[in-house]
C-alpha cells in the first residue's frame, strides 16, 4: 500500500515537472515571455520550488512544502517576467527569516522546551526535534512509541530507540534533512518501512535478521519524508 502511494506521488511529481518545463518552453516559443529558460531551470528559486513539491508529495509536513513552493515561486516571477522588479539576491536572507518564523510557530519558546532538549534520555511516546548547525544523541524510552517529526539543517541526530516498544499500528516518523541526517538505533525484531525521497543523498535500512526471527507486523515503524544533500540510516541493536 505504501509503495503504491509512493509510485502515485512520483508520477504526479514527474507529470507536474514536465508540464511546468514544457509550459515555460511553450510560452517562450510563443514570445509571451522572452527569457533564457536555462536561467530559470538551473536557478536556486527553481530548486527551492521543486523541493517544496517533493516535500508536499512525500512528507506529512505540508506547511513546510507550501512554504518552499511559495518562496521558490515568488523569486521565480522576476526570472519569468523581467518587467517585475525585485531582486532575487534577497532569497537567502528571506529563506533564513522564513525558517525562523516557521520554527517559532512550530515550537513554543519556553524554558520547559529548552530544559527537555538538554536531556540526553527522554521518557516520552513521540519525537519532535529540530536542529540547525548542531545535533546530538538522544535515547527515547517508551512502551508505546508513536513516531513524530525530525528536522535537521546543517546538523544531525542519533536517535536510540532500542529501549522502546512500538505502539500498535503504523507509527510514522516524518523527516526533513537539508545538509543533515540521522542514525536510528532500533531492535532487530521491529517491522520497519522506509519511504524517504532522497535528493543528492540517501537513506538505508541496515537491519539484517537471522532466519526465524519473529517480527510483530501489527506494530510498524514507517520513516518517510525528504532528505536533500544528506541522508540517514537504520542500524540494529541487540536488546
Amino acid at each position: 500500500m505504501e509503495s503504491e502511494r509512493n509510485k502515485f506521488n512520483s508520477r504526479i511529481f514527474i507529470g507536474l515537472l514536465l508540464i511546468l518545463v514544457g509550459g515555460l518552453y511553450l510560452l517562450n516559443t510563443l514570445t509571451i515571455i522572452n527569457v533564457d529558460i536555462s536561467d530559470i531551470i538551473f536557478s536556486l528559486p527553481f530548486f527551492v520550488f521543486i523541493v517544496g513539491l517533493i516535500v508536499l508529495m512525500h512528507s506529512t509536513n505540508k506547511t513546510l512544502g507550501l512554504l518552499l513552493v511559495f518562496l521558490g515561486g515568488l523569486f521565480l516571477v522576476p526570472r519569468i517576467f523581467p518587467a517585475v522588479h525585485y531582486s532575487s539576491d534577497i532569497l537567502f536572507p528571506v529563506l533564513i527569516i522564513t525558517f525562523g518564523v516557521y520554527i517559532l510557530l512550530k515550537r513554543p519558546l519556553n524554558w520547559a522546551f529548552y530544559k527537555d532538549k538538554l536531556k540526553r534520555n527522554a521518557t516520552r511516546d513521540t519525537l519532535d526535534e529540530i536542529t540547525i548547525f548542531g545535533g546530538g544523541h538522544k535515547a527515547i524510552v517508551s512502551e508505546n512509541f508513536k513516531g513524530g517529526n525530525l528536522t535537521a539543517i546543517f546538523g544531525g541526530f542519533e536517535i536510540d530507540l532500542s529501549h522502546s516498544r512500538l505502539a500498535p499500528g503504523d507509527n510514522i516518523i516524518d523527516v526533513f534533512f537539508l545538509f543533515g541526517g540521522v542514525t536510528f538505533l532500533v531492535p532487530r525484531d521491529w517491522d520497519i518501512r522506509v519511504s524517504v525521497a532522497p535528493i543528492f543523498g540517501g537513506f538505508s535500512n541496515k537491519v539484517r535478521r537471522e532466519p526465524g526471527t519473529a517480527v510483530d507486523t501489527s506494530r510498524t515503524l514507517i520513516i518517510k519524508g525528504v532528505t536533500i544533500f544528506g541522508g540517514g540510516e537504520i542500524k540494529p541493536v541487540y536488546v
